[in-house]
């Protein structure tokens, strides 16, 4: 009777290869067969970002009754924060960074003109694997302080000066190679680092050698990936120059259970780099959702503005440059020098609070891990448990930065209550599969059930501590 379950089961595992391998051959096919043909949809996705970014700048001032249907500003504004950016952070879920390599304009663009560039070399500063980190938590903070979720000129400067930034690095920079996307870009930072979390990837035919990410200039691949020792999925872009279904090398594209690539992180070359962006990122997008409703900001604003009046320091009083803080007395919104050093100083403390919560958990169970398992020492452990962050990190950034998806439901009828609720189920999802990587991570290393239950502990604070705070920063609470 055994013997005819375990048949069975053979039997259907051959099934599901076989219809995988189906489908990859069916998608391997197409895009290898139509890939010359991108340049069309890279100059049309440009084209309608232009139109998206610039047109609304032309255009009269929407009424408060006025619907994406009714006035193209509208429209605009839900294509952008919507649509566009949380359903492309969403998307690494199931296609990786797929985004980059097919229809991102900007990348496109950066590698179109370093065709026609200086092609210098690429600077270490620019190498440095901070530089995306710092330049989403610029960006981050900067589009709060400018109103980039709310005006159509915040919008054309964060964006717009993210494609001029792409086309002038892209123009100087790399010798037919996407500088821009490897080394600069924070919408790249943000898709790649949470393509370890997708359900595809590419991975070598005939694997040749081990190392991970080793970096390669001289190689076809556009982000500088040496395909031969490839074993992750953050700088890869899917751009499929790399596959040919006839060859017997080169990369081919695999279907796997997301999360898998995280769950072994060990063998796929974990980052400290990337422990950081989990830790400030998710603090970042906190922060930048958090001044917007917490009573504590406006008492804090409050005292602070009393404080400078009380010195004679009047000039916190005034409006800054357009380009630096939201100046819109026609839609009722003037930011002051008090509203611009009030909401980078509270993001930036929010950020280094919720950094410090989490890197003080996986600290802890980074030494418990080691002392039950010494086979890797704590800093290994450390950089490998982080990652079991990644789920409440981006259910924080959906949150946080993507939050008129959320908004849109109230189109299709739902209530506030039940776009709070839906918020609320989508940070128990994040949780629960934060707390599944940890138990999995812990697992793939060779410990037992019962092992497991020490290291584990502390993540499942950290990870409990971030969705604590969003669910009081929704419904209201204790630390609001």
């Amino acid at each position: 009777m055994s013997q005819c379950k375990t048949d069975r089961k053979i039997q259907m595992y051959e099934y599901k290869d076989t219809k995988a391998n189906g489908i990859i051959a069916m998608l391997e096919g197409f895009f290898t067969r139509y890939i010359v043909h991108i340049n069309i949809v890279h100059a049309v996705m440009f084209v309608v970002l232009c139109i998206l970014l610039f047109l609304p700048l032309f255009l009269s001032e929407p009424l408060v009754s006025d619907t994406p249907l009714s006035h193209f500003t509208v429209t605009a504004h839900y294509a952008m924060w919507g649509v566009w950016f949380p359903l492309v952070l969403l998307s690494v879920v199931l296609s990786g960074r797929s985004w980059c390599g097919l229809l991102c304009p900007m990348g496109a663009a950066s590698e179109w003109v370093n065709k026609k560039g200086l092609r210098k070399p690429i600077p270490r500063w620019m190498r440095w694997e901070g530089t995306p980190i710092v330049s989403f938590i610029v960006i981050t903070t900067l589009g709060q302080t400018v109103g980039v979720r709310d005006h159509p000129e915040a919008i054309a400067e964060v964006f717009g000066g993210l494609m001029l930034a792409a086309i002038i690095i892209g123009f100087i920079y790399g010798n037919k190679k996407r500088a821009w996307c490897r080394h600069m870009c924070p919408v790249g930072l943000l898709l790649g680092v949470y393509s370890r979390l997708g359900a595809v990837e590419f991975t070598q035919r005939n694997k040749k050698r081990i190392g991970g990410d080793q970096y390669q200039q001289k190689g076809i691949c556009p982000t500088m990936i040496d395909i031969s020792a490839k074993e992750e999925s953050r700088h890869c872009i899917e751009c499929f120059r790399c596959v040919n279904p006839k060859s017997k090398g080169g990369l081919t594209l695999r279907l796997r259970r997301p999360g898998e690539e995280v769950e072994n992180i060990k063998a796929h070359n974990p980052n400290k780099a990337e422990v950081w962006f989990f830790f400030l990122g998710t603090g970042s997008a906190l922060g930048g959702f958090l001044w917007l409703v917490l009573p504590l900001y406006q008492s804090l604003r409050m005292q602070l503005g009393e404080w400078f009046i009380g010195n004679e320091w009047y000039w916190i009083g005034d409006s800054g440059p357009w380009w630096l803080m939201s100046v819109h007395p026609e839609r009722r919104e003037v930011f002051n020098w008090l509203d611009f050093f009030m909401i980078v100083g509270f993001m930036t403390a929010v950020m280094l609070v919720v950094a410090t919560i989490l890197y003080g958990t996986t600290l802890m169970a980074s030494k418990i891990a080691a002392r039950v398992n010494d086979s890797q020492s704590s800093s290994e452990w450390f950089v490998q448990l982080a990652y079991q962050y990644m789920p409440i990190a981006m259910g924080s950034l959906l949150i946080g930065l993507g939050g008129e998806l959320f908004n849109l439901l109230g189109l299709l009828g739902l209530n506030v209550d039940m776009i709070k609720n839906a918020k609320l189920i989508l940070i128990v999802v994040c949780l629960q599969w934060s707390y599944y990587l940890g138990y999995k991570i812990l697992c793939n290393q060779g410990m037992s059930k019962r092992r497991c239950i020490g290291p584990l502990i502390p993540g499942m604070v950290g990870s409990t501590a971030v969705a604590v705070i969003w669910y009081t920063a929704i419904f209201g609470g204790f630390i609001l």
